[in-house]
């Protein structure tokens, strides 16, 4: 969807964890991005090409991935790339300037504040595009929705931007379709039915990743209500919903495929025909096309797996109760399809300028 507008620009990672390691592959062949440094910590080189190259949800890269002499090197069967390749704890303690690095993929969800995200600018780093929301009332940093808002990108002044969260970019193609097609939301609330991920524990033990102590318990038995501020964070991309969003999510014992319960009271009168026209125009035409998805087969889980789109409606779901009342299941791969539009909001960024 976006074309070659300059020559490569040399891209930096720091956590090279589930994220960032599926943002390395999505992006490695798009001929404007150039990796020359990733840094992980607490870090082993070997084990970050293992990761690269085998994944037990994903399966296998297309490309040959190893660690040699303190890069990771990865051979696509034309040349072999390496990587140089580093284990500090802070972004100020990588030489980002000595390797060139002109942006920098953030996916450690360690530094989500302005002050956090500092030093990268000090080391010669131009843009920073953070896998999180990042925290600053007083000077907001722009959350993108790519295929939402991912107009409003200005590059004369956003040198940090964030790619929200993964129930966000799902959310909010939703979102939009119900505000500009079907009347607009007068309240909601949503429930993301997500999979474990590395903030909870495998079996019950001390949890230090989160002050939630239902993340203490095993992710791999229990059900475990949590917080989510997707809702919340839909007020940042349409301000007009402040205050009138919330929502909940339940970690669930799988290892990919989420759901969103979406429950929308609408400030007009719809059929449940209507809302699926709706979504599905959507899906097919505009900016929401290979972001927002409209599946009518009665697919599972698994079925969602390696899906680039935010989210896909689930049309043989589609409720609407006494006429205002709406109620969607949105399927998405909150690994997979957050990490397609990390990359589609860098390529947007290159050809842009940096």
């Amino acid at each position: 969807r976006l074309a070659l507008a300059r020559a490569m620009v040399k891209v930096g990672i720091n956590g090279f964890g589930r994220i960032g390691r599926l943002a390395f592959r999505l992006a490695f062949d798009h001929p404007e991005l150039e990796f020359v440094h990733i840094n992980e910590f607490p870090g082993s080189g070997e084990s970050s090409a293992y990761l690269a190259k085998y994944d037990s949800i994903h399966g296998q890269w297309a490309h040959a991935c190893s660690f040699v002499d303190g890069a990771v090197e990865v051979n696509d069967g034309e040349k072999v790339t390496r990587i140089s390749y580093s284990t500090e704890s802070t972004p100020g303690a990588v030489d980002w300037d000595k390797h060139g690095v002109e942006l920098v993929l953030e996916c450690s969800g360690q530094f989500l504040t302005r002050d956090a995200l500092a030093p990268y600018f000090a080391k010669g780093v131009k843009r920073v595009l953070v896998s999180a929301p990042v925290k600053d009332a007083t000077d907001p940093v722009l959350n993108i929705v790519y295929g939402v808002n991912h107009a409003l990108y200005d590059e004369a002044k956003d040198k940090i931007v964030t790619a929200a969260s993964c129930t966000t970019n799902c959310l909010a193609p939703v979102v939009s379709v119900v505000q500009n097609k079907l009347g607009g939301i007068k309240r909601g609330s949503i429930t993301t039915i997500h999979n474990v991920t590395n903030t909870q524990t495998i079996v019950d033990a001390p949890n230090s990743k989160k002050s939630d102590l239902r993340r203490a318990r095993s992710g791999m038995t229990n059900l475990a209500p949590t917080s989510t501020g997707s809702a919340t964070a839909i007020a940042l991309i349409f301000p007009e919903l402040k205050g009138k969003l919330n929502g909940l999510a339940v970690r669930v014992p799988l290892l990919n495929g989420s759901l969103t319960d979406c429950v929308f009271e609408l400030n007009e009168e719809t059929t449940v025909e209507k809302v699926n026209a709706a979504m599905k125009a959507a899906a097919e035409s505009g900016d929401l096309v290979g972001v927002l998805g409209y599946e009518e087969q009665p697919l599972v889980s698994t079925d969602y797996i390696n899906d680039t789109r935010s989210g896909i409606v689930d049309a043989l779901s589609t409720m609407v109760v006494d006429k205002t009342h709406l109620k969607l299941y949105v399927w998405y791969d909150n690994e997979y399809g957050y990490s397609a539009r990390m990359v589609d909001i860098a390529r947007m960024m290159v050809k842009r300028g940096l």
